[in-house]
Order: structure tokens, then sequence, then C-alpha cells
């Protein structure tokens, strides 16, 4: 079980994230582009690409659906009751890297296997 407090604290530990209003709920960011929102506080949605999504849902159903807007998948929606916190922190962080500038992404990869910044 995560609670809406974690989230929250997770989200805001990531490089420059923000939490603002979104259609009369909570959003995390990065400048504006949106990484996660809270449409109540039993849920999260998290948005991530196809792949993360296929991962999240086969990896635990129970806690993880997939969200979409229309026919578009947008991400996950997550049932914090049954999500266990390190996968979320997992897909959180994924979302932030999907939406972050390069020079933020950079910071958080660290130098490559060269020992230079790419």
């Amino acid at each position: 079980m995560v609670k809406i407090g974690a989230v929250r604290r997770l989200a805001l530990s990531l490089p420059e994230a923000s939490e603002k209003g979104h259609h009369g709920m909570p959003s995390f960011r990065i400048g504006d582009r949106i990484f996660a929102t809270v449409p109540d506080n039993d849920h999260l949605h998290v948005m991530l690409g196809p792949d993360e999504v296929d991962l999240a849902v086969k990896t635990a159903p129970e806690a993880f659906e997939e969200l979409r807007w229309g026919r578009q998948l947008a991400g996950v929606r997550v049932n914090l009751a049954v999500a266990e916190r390190e996968l979320l922190e997992v897909l959180l962080n994924e979302a932030w890297r999907r939406k972050a500038p390069r020079r933020l992404t950079r910071l958080l990869e660290g130098p490559g296997p060269t020992g230079n910044d790419r």
C-alpha cells in the first residue's frame, strides 16, 4: 500500500519536479510537461510508454491497469491500495525521464562508459 503523501514525496523528489493543478486534480510536472496526475486519494495516473505499461500490467495486474485517453494509451492507472512502493518509484522515475529535458536526464544517468558526459 502506498499513501498519497508518499507519492507526493516521491514525485517531488525528482529534479525540478513541481505540483500544479490540472482540471481540478493535482499533477506532477517537469516544466510544463505532466508525468503523473492524482485523480483521487486511491489512484495515480502515471504517463508511460507502451513497453512500460505492458511490463507494469503484467508484473502486477491487481495494482496497474492501462490508462487510455480515447483510443490512445497514455500510461497506467495505479491502485495505491495494492501497489508496491518500489515498482511505483521505478515507474514515476521513468515517467519523469520521458518528460524531462535532456540536460536533466543526463544528470541522473551520469557519465557514459568512457567517463565523458554524452
